[in-house]
């Protein structure tokens, strides 16, 4: 009988033990608060026990053995080591404040102390704030200053969000002049007639745009390119001119009026020419070379008793 209700005790199952407290090899915490239970695993009824303060977002800090097992005894957690390089790696998630919202709200503060408002701003290397990734932030500017002869600004940029404390960074750059300009949407070969798709406005710093560059695009649209411009770049006044109605070497019809007198001819334009503009012709029936104005496409108008030109121009 006796052996029967030692079996029978045997059988029962044993009374399930706690688990014992574990380092986390990696914590990632959404508070400000760093808690007991974020360093150890199984950290029973102090798990919500409030130990120091949380990294900041996007930022991470490492708590080393030592201080895992100071922070154990201070808190009366039965944790042992099972090695001697157990660490904690704490990460609180963040994301960066974009740039170009720090330049908006940096814009709208500088108006406000005349700048002007075509100036570009610039703003030297910048670490952009971080803050938890879904809290409601709002940017301030304080203590601004700006010379409007130079450029020069500072102000101090606030960065209030739910989850951290209000963060303050120092700013400085220089509102930089800009002028209009008309850029090339695409390459743009030479003799190509510019049409309202191939160019469009836009601003340049002013140190980098030279004298008598387009501020239009209606100055450019309609006219002939004189020389190719590549994509993106500003046309310049000499880039473009009337489009020829005259092509070189092409065949032509020359006019020869006067009063009661209408003559007509072939002849080979030795060079192109808008409308308006003269250009060399040679007839074909004498081989005279004659200068004449363009007036239509491929018609060339010339004086009567004009003098013959050379051939070649020097």
């Amino acid at each position: 009988m006796r052996s029967l209700a030692l079996l029978l005790l045997a059988a029962l199952p044993a009374e399930a033990q706690p688990a014992l407290p574990a380092a986390r090899p990696l914590a990632l915490v959404d508070s400000t608060t760093l808690r007991l239970g974020d360093l150890f695993e199984n950290a029973g009824p102090r798990a919500e026990q409030a130990i120091g303060a949380a990294p900041a977002p996007g930022r991470r800090m490492v708590v080393e053995i030592a201080q895992l097992a100071a922070i154990a005894r201070a808190y009366g957690l039965p944790w042992r080591p099972l090695s001697g390089n157990e660490r904690v790696v704490i990460e609180r998630p963040g994301r960066a404040i974009p740039r170009e919202e720090i330049l908006a709200a940096l814009r709208e503060e500088l108006l406000q102390l005349a700048m002007d408002p075509e100036a570009e701003l610039e703003l030297g290397p910048l670490v952009p704030p971080m803050v938890p990734p879904a809290a409601l932030t709002q940017l301030a500017l304080e203590s601004s200053s700006f010379d409007a002869a130079t450029g020069r600004f500072a102000t101090t940029l606030v960065v209030l969000a739910e989850g951290m404390p209000t963060l303050r960074q120092r700013l400085a750059g220089r509102a930089v002049p800009t002028l209009p300009v008309v850029l090339a949407n695409r390459r743009l070969a030479l003799g190509e007639v510019v049409r309202p798709g191939d160019v469009r406005a836009g601003r340049l710093r002013a140190e980098r745009v030279r004298p008598g560059a387009a501020q239009r695009p209606e100055e450019v649209v309609g006219q002939q390119l004189r020389r190719p411009v590549a994509a993106d770049l500003p046309l310049l006044g000499n880039d473009f001119g009337p489009p020829s109605l005259v092509e070189k070497n092409a065949l032509v019809v020359l006019e020869v009026q006067a009063p009661g007198l209408a003559l007509t001819a072939q002849g080979r334009a030795l060079e192109a020419g808008p409308r308006g503009g003269l250009v060399p012709v040679m007839n074909l029936a004498s081989r005279a070379v004659v200068e004449g104005q363009v007036v239509a496409p491929g018609r060339v108008r010339v004086a009567m008793g004009a003098a013959p030109v050379p051939a070649e121009r020097p």
